[in-house]
């Protein structure tokens, strides 16, 4: 952790020296009167957010799921039009530096599942500073230092999903080891390498079992898709038989559905990945963007949040999502060397991408 707080140290100073830009807009960082609306603190201008009449938001979630979260909101804020891009987190980061290159704003508020692009963000002077009022009570390690910059606004764990009716509980695999069994070749699947809890599912094993790990893992010719939907929609469909490093929520989502689903949760602990929030600097609305993220973070969000997107909040006053395990009981795989997280990305997307035959 003290190596992440200093690489979080140095990002903000390397933010500082890239964007000077962005001093006017640092000035409206803090503010010491929050106005209380319904359920949270804001420090935007309520009326001129309304005015504004949209907000827009780039995120990796898949737009079914989050369009729940964002019709909460537009029933608190009807004058306020949301307006939602989804992408995988490689293929975002991609789109918002191509319309920031071509100095067209078209984003207000950002989420992003890679913490290596977060911090690449940040050092490009991509995020204008905004301390919410409701940031106060995350943990500094869930928080940009200075914080203001991005916020944890959820985790998502993933272990091994599987469907009951084709695979038995007692010939489930329970660890990760269990996946390298050849009796599951041609019938597991992965997301993509755009992924970012398939960059960090792919760091963390590496560290605890070394590279041969995905060398094994690869010669069951893994099936390789964008979205968490499309691998439960295979799981129940028996196009496979189960889901490595499968997304908790999903699992939840479609649980709730009434899906034939069952979940393992490895002992060794399950990789995780911060969805990370920001305001980025030059949006188009900046009030709705600030009222959007204040509402976010806060319970009222948070709560939102979990109950569309089965998602696990990090605030200590909000509860699990529905169906899941508390997070304090959840052993949780995520790289403390951000650095060397995101200088690993080039590696691991040469070796997803053949693993899965994109390449």
């Amino acid at each position: 952790m003290k190596r992440f707080v200093r690489w979080l140290a140095g990002a903000a100073f390397a933010a500082a020296i890239c964007a000077p830009a962005l001093a006017a807009e640092e000035s409206g960082a803090l503010c010491p009167n929050p106005q209380q609306l319904q359920g949270f603190k804001t420090c935007a201008d309520l009326a001129k957010a309304e005015a504004e009449g949209e907000v827009v938001i780039y995120s990796t979630n898949p737009e079914a799921a989050a369009q729940k979260l964002l019709a909460v909101f537009r029933g608190q804020f009807p004058k306020i039009k949301t307006n939602y891009v989804r992408l995988q987190a490689g293929a975002l980061y991609a789109k918002v530096l191509a319309e920031r290159q071509a100095k067209s704003y078209l984003v207000d508020a950002l989420q992003l599942s890679d913490m290596g692009m977060v911090l690449d963000f940040q050092k490009k002077g991509g995020y204008v500073r905004y301390v919410s009022p409701e940031m106060a009570v995350f943990k500094e390690e869930a928080k940009s230092q200075p914080e203001g910059y991005w916020t944890w606004g959820a985790m998502g764990p993933a272990g091994i999903a599987y469907n009951p009716n084709v695979v038995s509980e007692a010939e489930s695999p329970k660890n990760w080891h269990d996946l390298l069994d050849p009796k599951w070749a041609d019938a597991v699947n992965v997301k993509v390498s755009n992924s970012g809890l398939q960059h960090v599912s792919w760091f963390e094993l590496r560290g605890k079992y070394g590279a041969e790990y995905w060398k094994k893992f690869g010669e069951l010719k893994p099936r390789a898709f964008d979205s968490y939907v499309q691998q439960y929609d295979r799981l129940v469909n028996q196009q496979d038989k189960v889901i490595h490093t499968a997304q908790y929520s999903g699992y939840l989502e479609w649980k709730a559905k009434g899906a034939p689903v069952a979940f393992n949760v490895p002992p060794d602990g399950m990789p995780a990945t911060p969805e990370t929030w920001g305001i980025v600097a030059n949006a188009p609305h900046p009030n709705a963007g600030r009222l959007f993220l204040d509402w976010l973070l806060s319970p009222v969000g948070q709560n939102a949040l979990e109950q569309g997107l089965y998602t696990h909040s990090l605030r200590p006053d909000v509860p699990p999502p529905p169906g899941g395990l508390p997070i304090a009981q959840i052993k949780l795989l995520v790289p403390e060397d951000w650095q060397a997280f995101l200088t690993s990305r080039p590696e691991f997307q040469r070796e997803w991408d053949r693993m899965t035959g994109l390449r």
